[in-house]
Protein backbone atom coordinates (compact mmCIF):
# COMPACT_ATOMS: atom_id res chain seq x y z
CA UNK A 1 0.00 0.00 0.00
CA UNK A 2 1.29 3.35 -0.54
CA UNK A 3 1.34 6.27 2.02
CA UNK A 4 0.29 8.51 -1.13
CA UNK A 5 -3.79 8.21 -1.73
CA UNK A 6 -4.09 7.42 -5.41
CA UNK A 7 -6.31 10.38 -7.14
CA UNK A 8 -7.23 8.62 -10.66
CA UNK A 9 -9.98 6.58 -9.21
CA UNK A 10 -10.02 4.04 -12.05
CA UNK A 11 -7.24 2.87 -10.43
CA UNK A 12 -8.44 3.77 -7.06
CA UNK A 13 -11.28 1.52 -7.67
CA UNK A 14 -9.67 -1.29 -8.97
CA UNK A 15 -7.22 -1.21 -6.01
CA UNK A 16 -10.52 -1.22 -3.46
CA UNK A 17 -11.64 -4.31 -5.61
CA UNK A 18 -8.56 -6.26 -4.96
CA UNK A 19 -8.78 -5.19 -1.13
CA UNK A 20 -11.99 -6.74 -1.61
CA UNK A 21 -11.65 -9.80 -2.76
CA UNK A 22 -8.64 -10.31 -0.40
CA UNK A 23 -10.82 -9.50 2.14
CA UNK A 24 -13.27 -12.46 0.82
CA UNK A 25 -10.06 -15.14 0.69
CA UNK A 26 -9.19 -14.40 4.01
CA UNK A 27 -12.71 -15.16 5.68
CA UNK A 28 -13.48 -17.84 8.11
CA UNK A 29 -15.02 -20.78 6.25
CA UNK A 30 -18.12 -21.26 8.45
CA UNK A 31 -21.95 -20.64 6.03
CA UNK A 32 -22.60 -17.42 7.13
CA UNK A 33 -19.32 -15.82 6.50
CA UNK A 34 -19.53 -17.38 3.19
CA UNK A 35 -23.26 -15.97 1.89
CA UNK A 36 -21.90 -12.76 3.96
CA UNK A 37 -19.18 -12.67 2.07
CA UNK A 38 -20.28 -13.52 -1.78
CA UNK A 39 -22.61 -10.38 -1.40
CA UNK A 40 -19.65 -7.65 -0.37
CA UNK A 41 -17.53 -9.26 -2.53
CA UNK A 42 -20.05 -9.17 -5.53
CA UNK A 43 -20.93 -5.59 -4.73
CA UNK A 44 -17.27 -4.18 -3.55
CA UNK A 45 -16.23 -5.73 -7.31
CA UNK A 46 -18.73 -3.89 -9.18
CA UNK A 47 -17.84 0.00 -8.22
CA UNK A 48 -14.82 0.07 -10.60
CA UNK A 49 -16.66 -1.23 -13.28
CA UNK A 50 -19.61 0.57 -12.92
CA UNK A 51 -17.17 3.79 -12.42
CA UNK A 52 -15.82 2.61 -15.80
CA UNK A 53 -18.94 3.36 -17.25
CA UNK A 54 -19.53 6.36 -16.49
CA UNK A 55 -16.32 7.19 -17.90
CA UNK A 56 -17.73 6.31 -21.14
CA UNK A 57 -21.54 7.82 -20.91
CA UNK A 58 -22.91 9.50 -23.54
CA UNK A 59 -24.66 12.17 -21.61
CA UNK A 60 -24.94 14.25 -18.66
CA UNK A 61 -27.45 12.09 -17.52
CA UNK A 62 -26.11 8.72 -18.40
CA UNK A 63 -23.42 9.61 -16.22
CA UNK A 64 -25.46 10.82 -13.54
CA UNK A 65 -26.83 7.06 -13.65
CA UNK A 66 -24.15 5.02 -13.89
CA UNK A 67 -22.60 6.90 -10.70
CA UNK A 68 -25.82 6.28 -9.04
CA UNK A 69 -24.88 2.56 -9.62
CA UNK A 70 -21.53 3.14 -8.26
CA UNK A 71 -22.84 4.46 -4.95
CA UNK A 72 -25.50 2.34 -4.33
CA UNK A 73 -22.74 -0.65 -4.78
CA UNK A 74 -20.92 1.31 -2.39
CA UNK A 75 -23.83 1.48 0.37
CA UNK A 76 -24.07 -1.71 0.18
CA UNK A 77 -20.95 -3.25 0.35
CA UNK A 78 -20.60 -0.85 3.56
CA UNK A 79 -23.78 -2.25 4.92
CA UNK A 80 -21.95 -6.01 4.53
CA UNK A 81 -19.05 -5.02 5.69
CA UNK A 82 -21.20 -3.34 8.63
CA UNK A 83 -22.56 -7.02 8.83
CA UNK A 84 -19.14 -9.19 9.05
CA UNK A 85 -18.11 -6.68 12.06
CA UNK A 86 -21.72 -6.75 14.13
CA UNK A 87 -22.59 -10.71 13.17
CA UNK A 88 -18.96 -11.55 14.85
CA UNK A 89 -17.39 -13.05 11.54
CA UNK A 90 -14.30 -10.47 11.25
CA UNK A 91 -13.20 -8.12 14.21
CA UNK A 92 -13.74 -4.29 13.74
CA UNK A 93 -9.70 -3.43 13.19
CA UNK A 94 -9.70 -6.13 10.60
CA UNK A 95 -12.04 -4.07 8.47
CA UNK A 96 -10.91 -0.53 9.42
CA UNK A 97 -9.45 0.40 6.35
CA UNK A 98 -11.73 -0.98 4.44
CA UNK A 99 -14.27 0.80 5.73
CA UNK A 100 -12.52 4.35 5.70
CA UNK A 101 -12.01 3.43 2.03
CA UNK A 102 -15.79 2.78 1.37
CA UNK A 103 -16.28 5.87 3.03
CA UNK A 104 -13.66 7.67 1.23
CA UNK A 105 -15.52 6.44 -2.38
CA UNK A 106 -18.80 7.10 -1.32
CA UNK A 107 -17.97 10.75 -0.16
CA UNK A 108 -16.30 11.56 -3.54
CA UNK A 109 -19.18 9.91 -5.75
CA UNK A 110 -21.81 11.87 -3.71
CA UNK A 111 -19.67 14.82 -4.86
CA UNK A 112 -19.39 13.90 -8.41
CA UNK A 113 -23.24 12.85 -8.89
CA UNK A 114 -23.97 16.50 -6.83
CA UNK A 115 -21.86 18.33 -9.18
CA UNK A 116 -23.00 16.37 -12.06
CA UNK A 117 -26.73 17.13 -11.28
CA UNK A 118 -25.70 21.02 -10.52
CA UNK A 119 -24.16 21.51 -13.71
CA UNK A 120 -27.56 19.81 -16.31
Amino acid sequence: MTTKPNTDLRARTKDYALRIIRMYQALPRSGEASVIGRQVLRSGTSVGAQYREACRAKSKRDFISKMEGSLQELDETAYWLELLVDAGIVVNERLVELQNETNELLAIFIASVNTAKSNQ
